[in-house]
């Protein structure tokens, strides 16, 4: 087992996309909006269009999160995430840690991975998803940090089980 294709690694990590302001319902059940559906369609075009398919999706389980993920895929492929091709749907892992987390917290879900996954997708939320792109890539960091669908892409140059810092090689802010 190689540690990633070509020993190259890709980290991608995406706010999840614009979503309803419930005041009756818990955060965790917001839904995306429109717009938000649009946009994270919109995110999985580009990761196409750019070959960013990942091997690896972490995911908030949080509503917002799954759909944001879901769009993504839809955006991808042109399927759902579940209904792809045997082989070629990444492995998702909807992690509870990943909600309201800490920049730490989620670099520890990173280093988790599997070491032969060449790209990994984050999805989660601010101030968390935010704070890890600056920890990774403090000098190229946005520092207004990640607004609704953005995402960015990190490359590093070590393992997962030792990443600490990867430069920030592109971003993109998606509109449908």
């Amino acid at each position: 087992m190689t540690d990633g294709r070509n020993g190259e690694r890709t980290l991608v990590l995406l706010r999840h996309a614009k979503a309803e302001q419930e005041r009756d319902a818990p955060d965790a059940e917001r839904s995306l909006t429109a717009r938000g559906h649009a946009d994270a369609a919109a995110a999985g075009a580009w990761l196409a269009r750019h070959e960013l398919l990942p091997d690896v999706v972490l995911c908030s389980p949080a509503r917002r999160t799954r759909q944001t993920w879901h769009g993504v895929a839809m955006g991808m492929t042109g399927s759902p995430p579940e209904g792809g091709p045997a082989g070629s749907t990444p492995a998702v892992r909807y992690e509870p840690t990943a909600y309201e987390a800490h920049p730490d917290e989620l670099l520890d879900l990173v280093r988790a991975v599997d070491p032969a996954a060449g790209t990994v997708l984050l999805v989660a939320h601010n101030p968390g998803i935010s704070l890890l792109s600056a920890l990774l890539d403090p000098e190229r960091a946005d520092p207004d940090g990640l607004r609704t669908t953005d995402l960015v892409v990190h490359r590093p140059t070590t393992r997962w089980a030792d990443l600490t810092r990867a430069p920030l090689t592109a971003r993109h802010t998606a509109r449908g």
